[in-house]
């Protein structure tokens, strides 16, 4: 697994005007294909009036993924330029719409690779974009009375409770990154005078 990777923070439109054609980019993040060309289809849906619905996706945090369509522009002068922009930035889990409404002045190839490319760019840097990293879920069972000192120190030194469940012992979900196991570990040990258990569980990511 990827140590971490970029992604889009949140789902938008953004909007450019270049030789009198409009080019609405619509970014979201994906998780899976099918997400993405789910996105993709309700894009083209919203917008079948447009000249075209160019679209590109990156998934996994390896970019197992990539592809790109250019809905009838000359061939390479949409969706590749978009998915190389997207890829340029490292982002993942990711998918791009440009819809164009053709304004009358034709911009050649250079001109469309410059405007879908640069309609992707323009759009991650006004949505912005969030780094997620890898790391390991761990669970922490404490008792009662150690539980609340237990979360309130967790959260202090910026750890992340993913849940909390209450039983005849508490159970506290977190994740961790791979380097800290070790440290953390010595340290519930010092807090709760080795009385939690801890147990290592599988990987995820998560906000950097």
């Amino acid at each position: 697994m990827q140590d971490e990777y970029r992604t889009v923070a949140r789902a938008g439109v953004h909007e450019t005007e270049i030789n009198r054609s409009r080019f609405l980019c619509a970014l979201a993040p994906a998780a899976t294909e099918q997400e993405a060309q789910d996105f993709i289809a309700a894009v083209r849906k919203e917008h079948a009036d447009a000249t075209h619905n160019c679209w590109a996706y990156v998934i996994g945090a390896d970019a197992s993924v990539q592809k790109a369509g250019d809905d009838g522009e000359p061939g390479g002068t949409a969706g590749v330029p978009m998915l190389q922009m997207l890829l340029r930035r490292d982002m993942r889990y990711v998918v791009a719409v440009v819809t164009r409404y053709y304004g009358g002045v034709k911009l050649g190839a250079g001109g469309l690779i410059r405007a879908y490319g640069g309609s992707v760019g323009e759009a991650l840097d006004a949505l912005g974009t969030i780094t997620r990293r890898r790391f390991r879920l761990a669970t922490v069972t404490v008792d009662h009375q150690r539980a609340g000192k237990v979360q309130n120190d967790l959260r202090a030194t910026g750890r992340e409770v993913r849940d909390v469940r209450y039983g005849e012992a508490v159970t506290i979900e977190i994740g961790l990154p791979d380097a800290e196991v070790d440290a953390f570990r010595s340290w519930l040990a010092d807090v709760t005078a080795g009385t939690a258990g801890f147990e290592l569980g599988g990987e995820a990511y998560g906000d950097a």
